[in-house]
């Protein structure tokens, strides 16, 4: 039985933010590398999981019982399967040399002088393609790296592009991890929810290419790299498949086989590094694999001791205060509580499994359709997390481009364009369904 609303459950939740970001916090200030990712978040929700079934009013039995009825939730579950088979088919396309194909495909079209907007392009496609930010960015930066000391561009201003139009694809593809998330807490369909996207991301992807066609980047060719365009096509499979409305295991698994057939085909890809790379494609995926599920549990304790109907009541109150329209208070809510905890985690994906009961039940008070939650969703937890200095993407680049994070992280426009955009649209109402229209739709 749920307990009335109460803060003293949300406890075990700030134990958690408290070891995650502030371990981050002390290795950042010591100078270590990937400073929030030293302390493994599902280690480092171990003791927020202790601490919740310590809190809890139930017999001791029934409190194990609660926590194993979150793990095995249908939709944690789901989550979970969805997420090693993308994991698979990210592995085995890029294994057969699907990411290189797509990067040279890119590259064969754009002209030297529209190179920043073209990269733009580049990796939001890749990203939509492959489901990661992360994968993108480490596929294109050795690329973008040589081409930018070539053309003699900033390369703050080129590291920004890169992960811009990486959050972007992250943000939109069917196979990432942050749309799994947010359609499965949301209850929506993954195409529902990109269409939802659509409204808010062409509008700030269209307003970044103007700003980056004003670039005067010169006539230097870019170099190829050599790749069999054909070995392509898989991606751009699964991103039809997935728009089509065939169901995500199915999208994911014929994706799988394709890319293998089509490298077994063309470069002479192999059964065993087929099994190979499947397995460790699902090992790719360990740490959220765990994390979701762990989630799962303590999200159960948290709900059932009253923690998340505080949290919900606290959000809407202020934004009652602030909105009149029932809609906008629900969506302000939902971005509003997504960032924040992206800002604390530095880390998307966590964040939407993190916020996304509240945020449905906040949809729900406010008559918001889920597939407009989910957008939400996805697009705050993006927005920070594109541009965070101490997150994962900042990092990389700032590594591997040789400069400071924050360099990075203060030139990803399409991050801060998209935030305004959607703030605009949340004020006038423009892309806010009810919850009846989407049923009818």
């Amino acid at each position: 039985m749920t307990q009335s609303a109460s803060a003293k459950a949300l406890l075990p939740l700030g134990l958690f933010l408290t070891l995650f970001l502030g371990t981050g916090i002390y290795f950042q200030l010591a100078g270590v590398d990937y400073a929030f990712y030293q302390l493994a978040s599902p280690v480092a929700i171990l003791p927020a999981i202790i601490l919740g079934v310590l809190l809890s009013k139930q017999a001791f039995e029934e409190r194990i019982d609660t926590f194993v009825a979150g793990v095995g939730e249908r939709n944690i579950v789901t989550m979970c399967m969805i997420y090693l088979l993308a994991g698979a088919f990210s592995t085995v396309a890029a294994a057969t040399g699907g990411v290189d194909a797509m990067v040279a495909l890119g590259l064969n079209v754009i002209p030297p002088q529209f190179l920043l907007p073209g990269l733009f392009i580049i990796a939001a496609v890749v990203s939509t393609a492959m489901g990661t930010s992360m994968g993108t960015l480490a596929a294109l930066a050795p690329v973008a790296l040589g081409l930018g000391e070539a053309a003699e561009i900033d390369l703050a201003l080129l590291a920004g592009v890169l992960v811009s139009g990486a959050m972007f694809g992250d943000n939109l593809s069917f196979i990432s991890d942050t749309t799994i998330a947010a359609t499965r807490t949301q209850g929506c369909e993954m195409s529902d929810k990109f269409k939802a996207n659509l409204k808010i991301a062409l509008p700030a992807a269209a307003i970044t290419l103007i700003w980056l066609f004003t670039y005067d980047t010169g006539a230097v060719p870019p170099k190829v790299p050599e790749a069999n365009l054909w070995l392509s096509l898989p991606y751009f499979f699964i991103i039809v498949l997935a728009v089509m409305g065939l169901n995500v295991f199915a999208v994911l698994t014929l994706g799988i086989i394709l890319a293998a057939a089509f490298g077994m085909f063309t470069v002479g890809y192999e059964w065993v590094a087929f099994s190979k790379d499947i397995y460790e494609g699902f090992t790719s995926m360990q740490e959220i694999f765990l994390l979701s599920l762990l989630i799962g549990g303590l999200s159960a304790l948290i709900r059932q001791q009253g923690g998340l109907a505080f949290l919900a009541n606290t959000v809407a109150g202020a934004t009652k205060r602030l909105f009149k329209h029932k809609q906008q208070r629900a969506a302000f809510g939902v971005a509003a509580l997504t960032g924040l905890t992206n800002f604390a985690v530095a880390n998307n994906t966590v964040t939407i499994l993190l916020s996304g009961e509240v945020s449905k039940q906040l949809a729900e008070d406010g008559n918001l359709a889920p597939r407009q939650s989910a957008s939400l969703l996805d697009i705050f937890a993006c927005v920070v997390q594109g541009a965070l200095p101490y997150g994962a993407q900042a990092l990389l680049m700032g590594a591997s481009f040789g400069l400071s994070p924050l360099d990075v992280s203060i030139h990803t426009g399409y991050c801060f364009i998209l935030a305004g955009v959607a703030i605009a649209m949340i004020i006038w109402r423009k892309p806010l369904e009810a919850r009846t229209s989407e049923a009818t739709a």
